[in-house]
């Protein structure tokens, strides 16, 4: 295995867990960083909804038809919360869904799991970076101090390209494209857009929410929060718009404000203000600070424009923050290179899990439960394989 993030864990887990001789590989001195970094939220491991509209969370037009409903069932929501359990870690589901651990923290977590594992035998090489793998039987797979080992399967779980201070740098895919395995540019997934905010909307709206409003980006909707940064907006809603705005020519978002309310009604609710409608708005329609500060960048002369700007505000942006920055990472190794199993197809007992193939998903316990899910699935597809390949 190499890669000690949550699905390299979890992969040296299940081959351990089979009988296999595990060693993990690290470029860190430590493993479990970007893991520790997901607990300072509060480790959010999964989500409560069902398995169908959970499987579409990871949608994209070139995975395999039905490739994540068949993952989950491997490693569903469920199955994630009884491994915490096992460890005794009890966790609960907040009512958006999210599913975390009671202590809201992931140091006593990864501490028992990494107990766990060495227990199981499993062995860690740390400050051991990747460098080279040639294929054979066995493979040898080299790291940059000079050092090399062979291997009859190899896990490869190195992350995408986000957060690189934990190790998630990208840097393997120029060794992947040198061996023929095509891969598709990292890109920042689960992060903010920028927009060129005047000084005075940012006087008085940075660092405040937009709460309870619905944004859309072509004909995709997000029901969420956003918040004004000095660089345009943050926020879960604009996460889960990530993929189409990233598609679209000109990105731009439209946000509802008053999502709850038609137009007509809020045009009802200033029937009698004649002046000053953005003041009265403020109060009639409960507008926040935020809100206000964004509708206040041009002159209302009537209570009917601004109705429509509130249920309808387009900001156009000018891209997204750099990929160091995002939560995540789209792009990756592309899914024609892998079979169901998760190996590359042209270099068999060769296995690649987590936020190194290519897909995204939106904040909420979905990226976890995709690096568990894909972690479960290389790691027992690896040891079944070993179990059953030919011999030398």
């Amino acid at each position: 295995m190499i890669g000690g993030g949550p699905a390299g864990l979890r992969a040296a887990e299940t081959a351990a867990l089979a009988g296999v001789d595990v060693t993990l590989f690290d470029a860190k001195p430590s493993v479990g960083r970007k893991f520790l970094v997901a607990g300072k939220g509060g480790l959010n491991l999964t989500h409560g909804e069902d398995i169908e509209t959970f499987a579409r969370r990871y949608d994209a037009p070139d995975q395999p038809n039905g490739i994540w409903r068949e993952l989950l069932a491997d490693f569903d929501a469920a199955a994630l919360r009884g491994w915490a359990a096992g460890l005794g870690v009890e966790t609960f589901q907040a009512t958006s869904g999210r599913v975390y651990p009671k202590e809201l923290k992931a140091a006593p977590l990864l501490r028992r799991w990494l107990l766990g594992l060495k227990e199981l035998g499993v062995r860690f090489e740390m400050n051991h970076r990747w460098s080279g793998l040639v294929p054979g039987s066995p493979h040898l797979v080299a790291f940059s101090n000079g050092a090399s080992f062979p291997a009859d399967a190899v896990v490869f779980a190195f992350g995408g390209g986000s957060w690189p201070q934990t190790g998630s740098d990208g840097g393997w895919m120029r060794v992947f494209e040198s061996l023929g395995i095509s891969c598709h540019p990292l890109v920042p997934a689960n992060c903010g857009w920028e927009h060129p905010w005047p000084p005075e909307v940012l006087a008085a709206a940075e660092g405040k929410p937009l709460k309870n409003i619905v944004v859309s980006a072509g004909e995709v909707t997000a029901i969420g929060e956003l918040m004004v940064t000095r660089h345009g907006i943050e926020g879960g809603a604009i996460y889960q718009l990530g993929a189409v705005l990233r598609a679209m020519p000109r990105p731009a978002i439209a946000i509802d404000f008053k999502p709850t309310f038609s137009h007509a009604r809020l045009v009802a609710k200033m029937e009698s203000a004649r002046r000053d409608f953005l003041a009265e708005a403020r109060v009639r329609w409960r507008l926040s600070d935020a809100a206000v500060a964004i509708l206040g960048r041009k002159p209302w002369q009537d209570a009917a424009a601004l109705a429509h700007e509130v249920k309808h505000c387009v900001i156009g942006l000018t891209g997204p923050r750099p990929l160091a920055e995002a939560i995540s990472s789209a792009g990756g190794v592309c899914w024609r290179e892998l079979d169901a199993a998760l190996m590359v197809k042209r270099f068999p007992g060769i296995f690649v899990a987590g936020e190194m193939i290519d897909w995204e998903a939106p904040t909420g316990g979905y990226l976890m439960q995709g690096c568990f899910a894909t972690g479960t699935r290389a790691g027992r597809e690896a040891a079944a394989w070993l179990q059953t390949r030919p011999p030398d």
